[in-house]
């Protein structure tokens, strides 16, 4: 059965990276009903070796590129797809071409740092914990491969409270690949907020300055845009937070709540300060 067409479709893919959303969706469709005619889309121990590297080939690219045109759904649908393919031993994809070796690794890290970006710590240890018994099983760590030590890293950092080593991770030169960043940048956002709901909590107001480096942001134009969103007052360079009527918690258990966050987010933003 021929697969030239696939072939020159991949070929595409893999120089489209730039072109419009819709000629990429296009593409990934055309591939996906390629694979259908080649009975390729489900892998059998019968599928023909070459057919089955393309096949993974096809599915990683469409992974990789969902990833790009920021649809994550698609995304996780390609990761399941992608998930019987992994099951087959590393001999069933013989090939010489270096273009056609496997993107488990980054794959299955920008799954992880999905379910990060979503507060799914469960799906995220369940992943995490297969790779360590399949790898386990070869005599060999996940700590070598940097596509998934990333979000492991960045999951222990959540779990510490440690957001400003977490935001410093996720600048540009601390990213593993381009694709990360999309993640990353969910991720911040998230941490963006929960720092927030924190802070009007602990605090009646903070000056902008403080608040600038405390929420990770570049400016205190940005600030005073963040502030509003949350409906934050900014007045005289400070911004108030909104009285909590309904929080009757105690100050005791207002501490134990955010007290390591802002701990660990004001020692950054003193840091800063020195630096500056």
């Amino acid at each position: 059965m021929s697969t030239t067409k696939l072939s020159e479709i991949l070929s595409q893919l893999h120089t489209s990276s730039s072109s419009p959303p819709l000629k990429i969706s296009s593409l990934l469709s055309s591939a996906k009903r390629e694979l259908l005619t080649l009975n390729a889309l489900i892998p059998t121990t019968t599928t023909p070796s070459h057919i089955l590297l393309l096949a993974r080939q096809t599915l990683e690219t469409g992974a990789l590129l969902s990833i790009r045109l920021q649809q994550p759904d698609a995304f996780t649908r390609y990761y399941q797809q992608l998930l019987p393919f992994y099951e087959f031993p590393d001999s069933s994809y013989q090939s010489s071409n270096n273009n056609l070796k496997s993107q488990r690794s980054k794959v299955t890290g920008l799954y992880l740092l999905l379910l990060l970006t979503k507060g799914d710590y469960a799906g995220f240890h369940t992943v995490l914990e297969g790779l360590e018994v399949e790898q386990a099983g070869k005599g060999k760590g996940l700590e070598g491969d940097e596509f998934i030590s990333y979000p492991v890293k960045l999951e222990r950092w959540l779990m510490e409270g440690s957001y400003d080593r977490v935001w410093g991770a996720t600048k540009r030169e601390g990213v593993p690949s381009e694709e990360y960043g999309v993640f990353t940048e969910v991720l911040v956002g998230t941490i963006r907020d929960e720092i927030a709901s924190c802070s009007e909590k602990a605090y009646p107001s903070l000056p902008v300055a403080n608040a600038k480096n405390l929420l990770f942001l570049e400016s205190e134009g940005s600030v005073v845009e963040f502030a509003q969103g949350r409906g934050w007052v900014v007045k005289d360079g400070r911004i108030y937070f909104p009285q909590q009527q309904d929080d009757m918690r105690t100050e005791k258990e207002i501490l134990v709540a955010s007290g390591q966050v802002i701990e660990n987010t004001i020692g950054y933003a003193r840091e800063l300060e020195t630096i500056v």
